[in-house]
């Protein structure tokens, strides 16, 4: 049996949102509202991520939520109009006593880069400054696959972002994420918000296998250890010593394998909804996947299990 890292282990799960705005960017919400606003729907932790100015402060410290150091990076290389192409890395760090190099309300500007092989040394810098960084958006930024599968050292990319899907009807089903693991990347997935407007808070998170604290959820996200929802709850998911993929979960209407050899699969329920699902992993598959979709269409991202690991 091979289970995803997610559901190994005795520490607790955190709801937790890896990308939002407040009025210190561009953001229509001002920090504390924001983050009292989270804490009201059940989160444990937040990095608040406005554009080129770090964060590691609480803007509430009545509220009981753990803030993750952070802030959004970015790189515009085509604007006619609206229509542009751009890079954007979420960055996520440990405390400054810890080794993150950045200071409390440092200013960055934009990066200049046409290609990621230029935007590549700003990926270096914000890693040599002991942040993770997660690969934005990748409908919105106009960047298919090619674009980006060459950029080192993302330890995920975003496949549902609420701000994009509310305003544009876009990236929301892990869009080019298999491509890069096709290619044997091991890259993992998150759900997140880019909130900008009140109303686009708390639409999607990660759920992280971990103790509440920076440094263990860091560790934890790094390592792949969560799932990704709008909604639906993961419960378990494994390969079984038959080599069935196994899906547990809360109430769904349909459930979905990727594979990197095999079209995807899907299960419906046939009387009511699932709770549990498999479907036979295809021989010689490096991976294999999952999406919950519940009743109101809202899904739920396992991250991957790699079987040739």
């Amino acid at each position: 049996m091979k289970r995803q890292q997610a559901f190994i282990g005795s520490e607790p799960v955190l709801k937790g949102g890896l990308h939002c705005h407040t009025t210190r960017s561009d953001g229509k919400g001002d920090p504390a509202d924001v983050i009292r606003l989270h804490y009201e729907n059940g989160y444990d932790f937040l990095a608040i991520t406005d554009h080129r100015i770090y964060n590691y402060k609480n803007y509430a410290p009545e509220v009981p939520i753990t803030i993750l150091p952070g802030m959004e990076f970015d790189s515009t290389f085509e604007r006619e109009g609206r229509a542009f192409r751009c890079f954007h890395t979420v960055c996520i760090g440990p405390s400054k006593e810890d080794g993150n190099g950045y200071e409390q309300d440092v200013k960055l500007e934009s990066g200049k880069s046409t290609n990621q092989e230029e935007y590549q040394p700003y990926l270096d810098e914000i890693h040599a400054n002991k942040n993770l960084t997660v690969y934005c958006h990748p409908e919105w930024s106009s960047t298919p696959a090619r674009f980006f599968e060459k950029l080192e050292g993302n330890f995920a990319m975003e496949i549902w972002n609420s701000g994009c899907v509310i305003v544009d009807d876009m990236d929301k089903d892990a869009a080019y994420w298999d491509e890069l693991l096709q290619q044997g990347k091991v890259i993992y997935g998150v759900a997140t918000d880019d909130g900008h407007a009140m109303s686009e808070h708390c639409h999607g998170w990660v759920m992280v296998k971990s103790e509440n604290n920076v440094n263990a959820i860091l560790h934890a996200l790094k390592e792949g250890k969560f799932y990704s929802s709008c909604g639906p709850e993961i419960f378990d998911f494994y390969v079984d010593d038959e080599g069935n993929a196994v899906v547990n979960c809360s109430a769904a209407q349909r459930i979905r394998f990727h594979f990197d050899r095999s079209p995807t699969r899907l299960r419906k329920g046939q009387e009511g909804l699932l709770t549990t699902a498999s479907y036979p992993v295809p021989e010689g598959c490096k991976y294999v996947r999952a999406v919950v979709i519940d009743k109101d269409g809202k899904c739920a991202w396992t991250n991957p299990i790699f079987l040739d690991r």
